[in-house]
């Protein structure tokens, strides 16, 4: 950590009397909150998009024929990624 950010926490311990500790832990819930709500933003984009509830979901257009797997490959792949991410994201907040 660069010593202006422990020197920020710092200050802020001593002016809201609280542990740095708690700091940290509060500042990574909201960072990690917020990198939550814009995943779950993107994968709901890519949702709207095919009409579906999750990757495995527009898998199925691709079997099923109603989707063409050229035309959303690289859709399904980010989906993919984000899904995982989402799912990343809230075990690290559950661990908090």
């Amino acid at each position: 950590m660069t010593p202006s950010a422990m020197q920020t926490i710092q200050t802020l311990s001593v002016e809201l009397q609280l542990s740095q500790d708690t700091i940290i832990q509060e500042s990574l819930k909201v960072f990690l909150e917020k990198k939550l709500r814009e995943t779950k933003a993107d994968i709901f984009k890519i949702y709207g998009k095919y009409k579906v509830t999750s990757v495995e979901a527009l898998e199925s257009c691709f079997e099923n024929g109603s989707l063409e797997e050229k035309d959303a490959l690289e859709d399904y792949h980010r989906l993919d990624h984000l899904e995982f991410k989402r799912d990343e994201l809230s075990g690290f907040l559950k661990e908090l």
